[in-house]
């Protein structure tokens, strides 16, 4: 008997048991915190067939990635068919302060609609400042776009004028959809609603009159399209259309009245100046008879005295 309390003694207090027990509970202290921090992910993910491990979850921790972020990511590509997107460009695209579900969704849409948009073209769109998501939406169905835009313009309407003078004042709509291949580094709305308001002025201005464009405004927004205003745009213009056209002031009549006005004044002026001259020219005319007088005067004055002075010198018998 005691020498199996000796044995028991030496097994409880042995340094080797000690450090299995302190090795074994810290090791089931780190799977429970594992567990407790990326379990749940984890199996989310199994379940999903995401394909994502637990260790590839304790990297995304270190790397500073939010793990739901990507492993929601890879579930809608994985459910979607998307499985060449892996978890290591989610990671390094979230890294890169990308919107990764923003641009999941937008491949998946695309996948969907059958536009070819692979995730590095989606995720260049991205990083580079532009809404990828509402650019595959736009793609798919054209978005409204009104000329001018009231909204950055403050303009509800363009004015042109027609060869007769006659202003007219028109309202377009302009219809596009994404170019998915020009995004990066094509031109915006702004851009297409500039050209398009340019254009349309511009053909407003070369047709004869003013009834001819209301009559056929067609001919109009077929011009405006022959001109490729699309071009090196985010965008490719499918319709222009011309909402509305209001007749407005007669500018050629008044500006041959502002024309005849200043005409008269300057008629006016011509004129004063003139009379103006002419009463000069009198005047010095007045002057030089005065002048005349004066002298004439003085000769008179000295005829007495040459008189005078022949009667002295008796030169007047002479």
């Amino acid at each position: 008997m005691n020498a199996l309390l000796l044995a028991a003694e030496d097994t409880v207090f042995s340094p080797v048991l000690i450090t299995s027990i302190a090795i074994a509970g810290a090791f089931a202290l780190v799977v429970l915190i594992v567990l407790a921090n990326y379990g749940s992910v984890w199996l989310r993910a199994y379940m999903s067939r995401a394909n994502i491990s637990i260790y590839s979850l304790i990297g995304m921790s270190f790397q500073q990635v939010d793990a739901k972020i990507i492993v929601n990511a890879k579930i809608m590509a994985v459910q979607a068919g998307l499985d060449a997107i892996t978890t290591r460009r989610l990671s390094a695209h979230y890294l890169a302060n990308g919107n990764v579900l923003r641009v999941i969704h937008a491949i998946i849409a695309a996948h969907r609609a059958g536009i070819d948009l692979d995730f590095d073209r989606a995720a260049a769109i991205d990083l580079a400042g532009r809404d990828v998501l509402d650019a595959v939406q736009t793609s798919v169905n054209p978005k409204v776009i009104p000329c001018p835009d009231p909204r950055q313009s403050g303009k509800s309407k363009l004015s042109a004028v027609a060869k007769d003078g006659i202003e007219l004042r028109t309202t377009a709509k302009v219809t596009v959809r994404t170019n998915l291949e020009q995004l990066i580094g094509g031109a915006t709305e702004d851009t297409v609603i500039a050209r398009v308001g340019e254009s349309i002025i511009s053909s407003i201005g070369s047709s004869a009159n003013h009834k001819e464009v209301l009559s056929e405004p067609g001919r109009i927004t077929e011009a405006v399209l022959a001109r490729g205003l699309d071009s090196q745009t985010a965008f490719e213009i499918v319709s222009i259309d011309i909402a509305d056209i209001d007749v407005g002031e007669n500018i050629g009549a008044r500006l041959r009245l502002d024309q005849a006005e200043a005409d008269t004044r300057v008629a006016r002026a011509k004129a004063e100046q003139r009379r103006a001259e002419a009463i000069a020219a009198e005047q010095e005319q007045k002057a030089k008879v005065t002048s005349n007088r004066a002298r004439l005067v003085l000769s008179e004055a000295a005829v007495p005295m040459a008189m005078a002075d022949a009667f002295r010198k008796g030169n007047m018998g002479t």
